[in-house]
């Protein structure tokens, strides 16, 4: 497994979810009333209409780990798998799901089709949402990511221009993920209009609806037009509309190009420590179930769900150094592979649950009784 596509990876997925946490606060709101309330929205607050807590994230996270559990579960691709995901999905009474979204899963369990027919009104973005574990499965399989790509969109959406959607996008964050420059990028893209100019992006209007041609336009302009991965998902949510949506493709995209590192670690450290969780144990299973990966020599750390010190210290909002020593200490398993430590991911969770979920209070407080470096 290349180290460096699973760094895009990672930062592709966690992209979705920040671009989630941080657009639901600002959804079905204009930029007037966005700069009016917040001045420029730039914080993983929370709120919004549907009232969510600071980092919770929402139908575009939840559908797309529900894609990646069912692929992880099978050990590869399963349409019935992810169809019975969504449908357990929904039954959870998520706090928020498209009507489209909704009319595929309630067909799916009242006749057991995998497939909506083609419907006029089905040109919305739910489909293409889900698209950042399809494009990191199919990784190095060109027709495999064609298969899958509209199987999934035609669960809940079937309509031409949301395809159309599906493949451009996903194909942008395959190329992203394996380097592509901004240039390429950008040929893909005018490739997109060229085939279908309802996708023009550069004369941008400012609609930001849930229809995937708005949201397709309002992606491009700010990640062509912008220069890193937080200047790039702040202008998209402070352009309000369908902005959960609008903010999870743009950081799918925005991650997979600018990399793990260009996360914002103040956005990382706001979001649902359960998503961030699932978020590392999957993308590397999904890498490593993807046909780049086949023939190579798997990448033990991360298959096994490990991830080094400095992302630890992150969730933990400590040091590296402090969870090296909670390891020699047994407080977490890790070990060290080629001259670097890592943490076990569920090691970590059962830390953390253990102690209240609460970094700030679980780490090297003076009461530590371990003797570690910051404790004195």
């Amino acid at each position: 497994m290349d180290t460096e596509i699973l760094q895009r990876a990672r930062a592709s997925f966690l992209g979705l979810a920040l671009g989630d946490a941080l657009g639901a606060t600002t959804e079905f709101m204009t930029p007037t009333e966005i700069k009016a309330q917040y001045r420029v929205h730039n914080k993983i607050r929370g709120g919004g209409w549907l009232g969510v807590k600071p980092g919770q994230v929402t139908d575009d996270t939840e559908m797309s780990l529900a894609i990646a559990q069912a692929i992880d579960t099978a050990d590869g691709w399963t349409l019935q798998g992810i169809a019975e995901n969504f449908l357990a999905w929904m039954r959870g009474k998520p706090i928020d799901m498209g009507s489209t979204v909704r009319k595929g899963i309630v067909n799916f369990r009242r006749t057991g089709s995998l497939e909506m027919p083609t419907n006029e009104w089905d040109a919305g973005n739910g489909a293409l949402m889900r698209m950042t574990p399809v494009a990191i499965f199919t990784l190095g399989d060109e027709q495999l990511f064609k298969r899958c790509t509209l199987e999934q969109a035609h669960l809940t959406h079937n309509h031409p221009l949301s395809d159309v959607a599906c493949l451009c996008v996903g194909a942008m964050v395959q190329a992203a993920l394996q380097g592509a420059d901004r240039f390429t990028l950008h040929a893909m893209a005018r490739e997109l209009v060229a085939g279908y100019p309802n996708f023009q992006f550069t004369n941008y209007q400012g609609l930001a609806s849930g229809y995937v041609v708005d949201t397709v336009q309002t992606v491009f302009h700010y990640f062509f037009t912008t220069a890193s991965f937080e200047e790039c998902l702040t202008g998209i949510v402070n352009q309000g509309g369908d902005a959960d949506t609008t903010g999870a493709i743009a950081g799918m995209l925005a991650g997979a190009f600018y990399g793990f590192k260009s996360l914002p670690l103040h956005w990382l450290r706001k979001l649902d420590r359960k998503i961030n969780n699932q978020i590392e144990s999957l993308v590397p299973r999904l890498l490593d179930l993807s046909p780049s990966n086949q023939g190579k020599e798997r990448n033990h750390t991360m298959e096994a769900g490990k991830i080094d010190l400095d992302e630890a210290a992150i969730r933990l909002e400590s040091t590296p150094l402090n969870v090296l020593m909670h390891i020699k200490r047994k407080l977490l398993r890790g070990e060290e592979i080629d001259g670097r430590w890592f943490v076990e991911v569920t090691s970590l969770e059962n830390f953390l649950t253990e102690r209240g979920n609460s970094p700030k209070e679980n780490v090297c407080q003076s009461s530590c009784s371990h003797k570690c470096p910051s404790c004195g």
